[in-house]
C-alpha cells in the first residue's frame, strides 16, 4: 500500500502543471517514443531522406519481436518500446532479408473544392502543407467532415470526379503520378469475399495484380500474411460460410491491408485503419503497422480518435478542422502547440480526445444543452470553451510558429532534389485475369449455397410441382391449351426464382468496384469471368429442371426436341441473369433491385401473349415495345414451335388439323419449321445485349461513383496554367 501511495504521489507531483505537456509525458507506460525535452524543438532536417541510401535492409530474427534496420539512427524514426507492449507474435521461420526503397510525398498549398450545383464553391481542404517520409507513419486527424479522407484521396490521386484539386504534390521530389504497384490504398469499408480463406483470397489477389507465373506469387502471399500477423487465420474463412464462423473485425481489417501489401508498395494509404475496432484490436493493428513502417514503407492514414498508446505510435500528425490545417509536425510537438495556444491537455485525458474536443464544432451544441445544467459534482466548466475561438487561435498560433516554418523549410529541401523514380511493376495479362476471375467465381458459387445450390433446389422443387400438376395430359387436341399453360408457368416462374440471386450479384459488383478502383480488374474482364463461371451452374439448372418438366408433362419423345428444350431454357436463364445484373448495377441496393425485377417480370408475363394473344394486345406500350422486349415471348414461342410444328391432330375419322392450327387460338406462333431457331437467336442476342448494357453501366458507375481521376494527370494542366 505504501508503494502504491508513493507512486500516486509521484504521479501527482509530476503532473501538477497542466500547461506543460512535457511534464505530463509518462516515461515508460505509454507509447510516447520521443524524449520530453524535444517537444519545444522544431522538426529537424535530419528527417530528410538521402536518396542515395534509401534501401533499407530489414531482418526479422526468428523467435524475436524486434526488427533491425541497417540505417543510421535518426531521432525521428521511432522504435517500438518492446518493454511497454509485446508485439504480435511472428510466425515461425520468419527470416528474410529484403531491401525496400523509401518514397516521400510532399503536398504544397493543396486545396480541394467540391462542385456544387453551379460551380466549384465548397472548399473541403484549404491550402494544406505537409510531407511524409520513408519508414514513418503520418496520421491525418480531425473531427467528422474536416477533410481527412479528401486530403488522403487527393494525395493518392483518387478524388471523386466532382472534386477539383489545386496545388502541387511531389513524390520523391518530382511532380508526377504514382505508377501502378508503387502504392496501395485501403478504403474505409472494403468488400472481402467471405467464402474464401485468407490465403485463398490473397492468392487470387496476387494473381490479379502481379505478372509472372503462379508459383512465384506464393512467397509474396506468405510475406503479406506474415507482415499483418495473419498466420493463425490463414486457413480460416474470411466472412463465415454456413456453420463456420468468420474472422473478427480486426482480422478482417488486416486482410484488407494485406491485399494491398501483395504488390509490396512503397507507399500505403489507409482510410481509417481503426474503423469499427475495439481498443485492443486497434492497438494490435497500429503495432503491426508500426512494424510495417519499420521495413521502409511510407504509411499515411486518417484517423478520427485514438487511445494514448496508439497516439504515441504516430511519427507525425496533420490536424484538420473544416479543411484548415491547425497543426502539422511531430505528434508530441502538437501537445506543445496546444499548450502555447492556451489549451493545455489535462493530465488524465488522451491527447487525441483533447485535440478533437477543442476543434470539434459539434461540442457547441453540448455547451448549449449544459449551459444551465449542473450535476452532483458541480458545473460543466470543462465544456465552456468556444470551439470557433479555439480553432482560430490554434490556426493563428500555428501559422506563426517555428513548426510551420520548419515544415516549409523541409518542403523546400525535399523538392529541391529529385529522388529515385517509382516504376510500374507491371500487370497481369487480361487472359490471366479472366482465367483467375472465372476460377474464383466458380469456387465462390460452389461454396455459396444461397447463390446456386438453393436456386437449384428451388427450381427443381418448383418444376416438380408444375410437372405433377400438369401430368397425364396426353397428346389429344384437348390438351393443347393446358400444355401451353404449363410451358408458360414453367418459363415465367423459374425465371422469377432467379431474383434470389440478387444479393450475390450485388456482392460481385461491390467486389468488382473495389478491385477496379485499385486497377486489379476491369469491366470486360469482370463480365467475361462472371459469365464463364455462371455457365456451368446455369446449364446444370436448365438440364435438371428441363428433364423433370419434359417427362412429367409428356412432351414429344425425341432427343433432338429435348436438346432444343434444354438449350432454349438455358439461353432464357442467360438472358435473365443479364437482366438481373443490369438492374443490380443501376440500383446497387437489394430492396430496390428486387422490387424492380418483380415489376419487370410481371409486365413481361402480361405481355408475353398468354393471357391475351399478342396480335390482340393494345398497340401502344403492350405490343410495342413490351411484347417485343419480353424474353418470355420468344422462349415460350420457341418451345411451343418445338413441340407442335410438324404435328397434326385428328378431327373425327377423316379430317385432321396441323399443330400450328391447333395453337392459333391459344398462342401466336409461326408456321415455319425453322422459326424456333429464330426465336433462339433472338434470345441469344438479348443475352449479349444485356451484357453489353451491364458493361456500359459498370464503366459509368465506376467512373462516377468509385473511380477518381488520377490527380497528376487530370490536374497537371490546371497547375501549369496557374
Amino acid at each position: 500500500m505504501e508503494e502504491i501511495q508513493s507512486q500516486s504521489d509521484n504521479y501527482r507531483s509530476s503532473s501538477s502543471s497542466a500547461s506543460s505537456p512535457a511534464s505530463r509525458v509518462p516515461s515508460s507506460n505509454f507509447f510516447y517514443l520521443r524524449k520530453p525535452g524535444s517537444l519545444r524543438q522544431p522538426i529537424s532536417f535530419e528527417d530528410s531522406p538521402e536518396w542515395e541510401d534509401t534501401d533499407i535492409d530489414v531482418r526479422v530474427e526468428e523467435g524475436g519481436d524486434s526488427i533491425h534496420i541497417a540505417t543510421p539512427a535518426s531521432p525521428s524514426l521511432s522504435k517500438l518500446n518492446s518493454g511497454s507492449l509485446p508485439s504480435p507474435p511472428l510466425p515461425e521461420s520468419a527470416i528474410f532479408a529484403r531491401k525496400i526503397a523509401g518514397a516521400s510525398i510532399v503536398w504544397k498549398d493543396l486545396t480541394v473544392t467540391i462542385k456544387g450545383k453551379r460551380k466549384y464553391s465548397d472548399k473541403v481542404v484549404k491550402s494544406s502543407n505537409g510531407y511524409t517520409l520513408p519508414g514513418t507513419m503520418t496520421v491525418i486527424m480531425g473531427p467528422a467532415k474536416s477533410g481527412k479522407s479528401t486530403l488522403l484521396r487527393a494525395l493518392a490521386g483518387r478524388l471523386h470526379n466532382s472534386a477539383k484539386m489545386y496545388g502541387e504534390v511531389f513524390v520523391n521530389g518530382t511532380k508526377r503520378h504514382l505508377p501502378y504497384g508503387s502504392y496501395g490504398f485501403v478504403e474505409r469499408e472494403t468488400t472481402l469475399i467471405g467464402s474464401l480463406t485468407v490465403r485463398e483470397f490473397l492468392y487470387y489477389s496476387a494473381l490479379l495484380q502481379l505478372p509472372g507465373f503462379f508459383c512465384q506469387k506464393k512467397s509474396v502471399v506468405e510475406d503479406s500474411i506474415h507482415a499483418m500477423s495473419l498466420g493463425d487465420y490463414a486457413n480460416k474463412l474470411i466472412g463465415g460460410h454456413c456453420y463456420m464462423k468468420g474472422l473478427p473485425s480486426g482480422e478482417r481489417r488486416r486482410v484488407s491491408i494485406a491485399r494491398e501489401l501483395v504488390m509490396r508498395p512503397h507507399i500505403l494509404f489507409i482510410d481509417e485503419p481503426l474503423y469499427h475496432l475495439d481498443s485492443v484490436s486497434a492497438l494490435l493493428m497500429m503495432v503491426t503497422l508500426k512494424k510495417l513502417a519499420s521495413t521502409g514503407c511510407t504509411l499515411i492514414f486518417t484517423i478520427y480518435q485514438s487511445s494514448t498508446e496508439v497516439f504515441g505510435l504516430f511519427d507525425r500528425i496533420c490536424l484538420l478542422s473544416n479543411g484548415n490545417t491547425l497543426f502539422f509536425g511531430e505528434t508530441l510537438a502538437c501537445l506543445q502547440h496546444f499548450s502555447n495556444a492556451g489549451f493545455p491537455c489535462p493530465i488524465m485525458q488522451s491527447p487525441s480526445d483533447h485535440f478533437l474536443r477543442a476543434i470539434n464544432t459539434d461540442f457547441d451544441r453540448i455547451i448549449a444543452m449544459c449551459k444551465n445544467w449542473q450535476d452532483d459534482h458541480g458545473d460543466f466548466s470543462s465544456v465552456n470553451m468556444d470551439t470557433a475561438v479555439a480553432i482560430r487561435t490554434l490556426e493563428a498560433t500555428y501559422k506563426s510558429s517555428v513548426d510551420a516554418a520548419a515544415v516549409e523549410s523541409m518542403i523546400i529541401k525535399l523538392t529541391d532534389k529529385e529522388g529515385p523514380l517509382l516504376k510500374s511493376k507491371g500487370k497481369a495479362s487480361s487472359a490471366t485475369r479472366i482465367a483467375v476471375l472465372t476460377w474464383r467465381s466458380l469456387l465462390i458459387m460452389s461454396r455459396e449455397w444461397k447463390y446456386f445450390w438453393l436456386r437449384l433446389v428451388l427450381c427443381m422443387l418448383f418444376t416438380l410441382c408444375v410437372g405433377t400438376v400438369f401430368s397425364g395430359l396426353g397428346h389429344s387436341l384437348s390438351s393443347v391449351v393446358t400444355r401451353v399453360a404449363a410451358i408458360f408457368v414453367f418459363v415465367s416462374f423459374t425465371s422469377l426464382l432467379s431474383i434470389a440471386g440478387v444479393p450475390a450479384h450485388l456482392k460481385e459488383i461491390k467486389i468488382y468496384a473495389c478491385e477496379e478502383s485499385n486497377q486489379h480488374s476491369g469491366a470486360l474482364v469482370f463480365l467475361l469471368g462472371q459469365l464463364l463461371a455462371s455457365i456451368p451452374f446455369l446449364f446444370l439448372i436448365s438440364v435438371s429442371s428441363s428433364l423433370i418438366f419434359y417427362f412429367l408433362i409428356g412432351l414429344r419423345d425425341e432427343f433432338s426436341l429435348l436438346m432444343y428444350f434444354v438449350l432454349n431454357f438455358f439461353t432464357c436463364l442467360l438472358v435473365n441473369e443479364g437482366l438481373t445484373l443490369v438492374v443490380a448495377s443501376i440500383w446497387q441496393d437489394a430492396f430496390w433491385s428486387i422490387l424492380t425485377l418483380v415489376c419487370i417480370h410481371v409486365l413481361m408475363m402480361l405481355s408475353a401473349g398468354y393471357f391475351r394473344l399478342r396480335s390482340a394486345l393494345p398497340g401502344p406500350v403492350w405490343t410495342y415495345p413490351l411484347s417485343y422486349i419480353a424474353f418470355h415471348t420468344y422462349a415460350i414461342q420457341g418451345l411451343l414451335e418445338n413441340e407442335y410444328i410438324g404435328t397434326s391432330f385428328a378431327v373425327g375419322q377423316v379430317r385432321s388439323i396441323s399443330g400450328y392450327q391447333a395453337l392459333r387460338s391459344a398462342y401466336d406462333i409461326s408456321p415455319n419449321s425453322n422459326s424456333k431457331w429464330g426465336n433462339l437467336l433472338v434470345l441469344f442476342l438479348m443475352a449479349v445485349g444485356y451484357r453489353i448494357l451491364v458493361f456500359v453501366l459498370l464503366r459509368f458507375r465506376v467512373r462516377k461513383n468509385v473511380s477518381a481521376c488520377r490527380f497528376f494527370q487530370c490536374n497537371q494542366n490546371t497547375n501549369d496554367a496557374r
